[in-house]
């Protein structure tokens, strides 16, 4: 529950043996895991899933965002150094305005932008713009009203007492909010950690399309000039003969001399050049930001956005209007910043004053999230949030609707008592922790002794009479494999890492706005693709399919509850995907290490030690006896049966469309990141025993007592 990774035999040991008092061994035992970093890395991951945490921009070019790492290393420092959850809730909505001088703030108010977005030539500026309103109105209602607001966007609510007007009211407030990428100096705190290595790597593709784009344009201008030479004229630059007024039929035609492969390799060298230079601003100190300032139309973004000079000088003034059926073409009466009405009306104090100034909208808005005189609803949805992912299910069911289309509380009497702890003891998440796990509600096991009984009163465990068993989610999973195998490295925060995908997935042509993506390369050392799953690069055009069949959500809307699916895709990965077959290689490795005493350990020591890391507890003597004669029995098979290595190509031969002609051809993509590839061991660099026993591990890893909490 706490840091998502399995507890190690020793820790195990040491709880079991603690000589304390088992409520004090426990007590001590939370208090250990709150302080770990580990801890943060964790809970960080339900927030992102919330805010739609992702590294690039989606939509149609699904470019990457600079830096938006930062945000995500702020989360976690965040739950780390237990960030009262007003300050918490303070800076991502206003930090800019509220803490100007604080870098850590404004990074954190890029969660204003966590959602797709892009601005393309194609994109009409006002109905962006529009698009980012809404959005950012509805994730505050999701996020810490714990109210969807979209429902109002088009008329007034069919269900709560939000009128059309409190929609509007409130996305005003974010009215005068605007992207930018500032210089914020990098904090010390965070990791640069192979900033050197990434820039060599993306020099390395730069380099190559200039030059691939440096052949054609030569290939060009020898036609255009044996073009010229049989008219007996001068050869120039097409631009300059067009400036001059030279007629069409004395300019060599356009693109003479190449071929559909020629042109159609023209515009992905230009395409992967655009992306690569801009990602060159991951190693820039920026951050992915707003201000507060007049609205600037952008009519294409493909580039960091710089902020201006002057805000509050240059752009329009925004007035915000209720738009009918939310017809940005169609406004009606114009609104003020404001709240919602409703939870005003239940308040013993006069609404806030949201000002209608360029500056302080979001700070007045801000503060009256976190007044929980005026506001209850933040705090108690962010403990209904973390009650739901201790158990499985919140005291109110739908995480993100407190309204009428919501389920209602099961304990609204416990449900308003924590909330009413958690602002007592200054808004402390690690505290609410404390507060859950040590009650005996948390304590609970899984059985019951009369299950019959418990069936017929409470079918649906609403009244908490046992625990709910859970499985593990998709990052869980694949860290709880990297830390049994020995493989997971524990490095912290920094650039967003690579690990392999399904090879398939990787490689095949990925469609964009013109053309076609790079293909996704693994980042090259097992350090850096090793390292825990909140650190992996969320692409939204491109998931990686074993946490999406695993229900890892998408990156596009708000994930109150991840769903929890049993489907056969899911055992296919667990034994069949290359990765985890390479972790399985690795772990049977380190099983099959002397340990310290430099005694060779028998098959049944090897079995009993897996059976240990992987479950913790002791093996019986009947699976001990099992799982050796399966050993034995594979290891005779992988004798008869010697394994083959399968490497990653170094270039990939990809069939196009030229949009133009409308005519196929072919390019050939170089993975430059394999010319500096080490590896992980495969079932062919290791012995037939050795690759039998990794056959038992994969068995291990789709056991149900290893994927599921109970």
């Amino acid at each position: 529950d706490l840091l998502g990774l399995p507890p190690t035999p020793e820790e195990v040991v040491a709880f079991v043996r603690d000589p304390r008092p088992d409520d004090k061994a426990f007590a001590a035992l939370v208090d250990r895991l709150l302080a770990s970093p580990r801890y943060g890395e964790q809970w960080a991951r339900h927030w992102l899933d919330l805010v739609r945490y992702a590294d690039t921009s989606g939509l149609a070019n699904d470019y990457e965002r600079p830096n938006a790492w930062r945000y995500r290393d702020y989360v976690i420092r965040a739950f780390n150094d237990d960030k009262p959850y007003d300050r918490f809730v303070l800076e991502q909505v206003a930090g800019d305005e509220l803490f100007p001088e604080s870098a850590e703030a404004r990074i954190a108010v890029g969660f204003l932008r966590m959602g797709p977005w892009e601005q393309t030539s194609m994109s009409v500026a006002k109905v962006t713009r529009q698009q980012f309103l809404d959005d950012v109105t509805d994730l505050i209602g999701q996020t810490f009203l714990a109210h969807p607001l979209q429902c109002a966007r088009c008329h007034d609510h069919k269900f709560d007492p939000i009128p059309t007007r409190d929609y509007y009211r409130i996305q005003a407030v974010f009215a005068t909010t605007q992207f930018a990428e500032p210089d914020v100096p990098f904090l010390e705190q965070e990791n640069r950690g192979g900033f050197q290595e990434e820039r060599s790597f993306l020099q390395r593709r730069i380099e190559h399309y200039e030059q691939v784009l440096r052949s054609i344009q030569a290939k060009e201008e020898k036609a255009a000039r044996a073009w010229y030479a049989e008219r007996g004229l001068k050869y120039a630059p097409r631009f300059q003969l067009l400036k001059k007024g030279v007629p069409e039929s004395q300019i060599a035609p356009r693109n003479i001399g190449l071929s559909v492969e020629d042109f159609g390799l023209t515009r992905i060298a230009r395409k992967f050049l655009s992306r690569h230079r801009w990602e060159l601003d991951r190693f820039r100190p920026i951050a992915f930001s707003v201000y507060s300032g007049k609205t600037r139309l952008m009519k294409n973004v493909q580039s960091r956005i710089d902020p201006p000079a002057n805000p509050d000088a240059d752009g329009e003034l925004e007035t915000t209007h209720i738009l009918p059926g939310g017809n940005l073409f169609s406004p009606t009466d114009a609104v003020s910043p404001g709240t919602l009405s409703c939870v005003d009306a239940f308040s013993d104090h006069s609404p806030p004053r949201v000002p209608s100034s360029i500056h302080g909208r979001r700070t007045a808005f801000a503060r009256w999230l976190v007044n929980w005189r005026q506001n209850p609803l933040t705090a108690r949805s962010i403990v209904n949030r973390v009650w739901h992912h201790h158990f499985g299910r919140g005291i109110a069911k739908n995480l993100n609707n407190f309204g009428k289309m919501g389920a209602k509380p099961t304990h609204p009497e416990l449900l308003d008592w924590l909330t009413l702890a958690f602002i007592e003891q200054g808004w402390s998440i690690k505290q609410l922790h404390r507060q859950i796990m040590l009650s005996d509600t948390y304590c609970r096991s899984v059985r019951h002794p009369r299950p019959d009984q418990l069936r017929k009163i409470d079918p649906q465990n609403e009244l908490w009479a046992v625990f709910r068993t859970r499985r593990l989610a998709a990052e869980e999973i694949r860290d709880a494999m990297l830390a049994l195998s020995g493989l997971l490295h524990l490095e912290e925060g920094g650039l967003p890492v690579r690990p392999e995908i399904n090879r398939e997935v990787a490689l095949q042509p990925r469609q964009i706005m013109g053309t076609y993506a790079p293909a996704y390369q693994p980042s090259p050392l097992p350090s850096q693709r090793h390292r825990r799953s909140i650190y992996a690069m969320r692409i939204r055009g491109q998931r990686d399919p074993f946490a999406e069949v695993f229900n890892q959500p998408g990156f596009d809307k708000p994930c109150e509850v991840r769903e929890t699916s049993t489907v056969t895709p899911q055992a296919l990965a667990l034994i069949n995907g290359r990765v985890i077959h390479q972790m399985a290689v690795a772990w049977a490795v380190r099983l099959q290490t002397r340990d310290q005493t430099d005694d060779r350990p028998t098959d049944e020591d090897i079995v009993r030690r897996a059976i240990h890391l992987a479950f913790g507890r002791a093996a019986t003597p009947e699976e001990i006896r099992r799982c050796v004669e399966h050993w034995q029995r594979m290891t005779r098979l992988h004798e008869s049966q010697p394994a083959r290595r399968d490497p990653w190509p170094t270039i990939v031969t990809r069939k196009a469309v030229e949009e133009m002609s409308g005519e196929t051809f072919t390019f050939r993509e170089r993975l430059e990141v394999f010319d500096h590839f080490e590896p992980d061991l495969e079932a062919a660099d290791v012995p037939p025993k050795t690759r039998a026993l990794a056959d038992l591990c994969l068995v291990l890893f789709n056991s149900n007592e290893f994927l599921y909490v109970d």
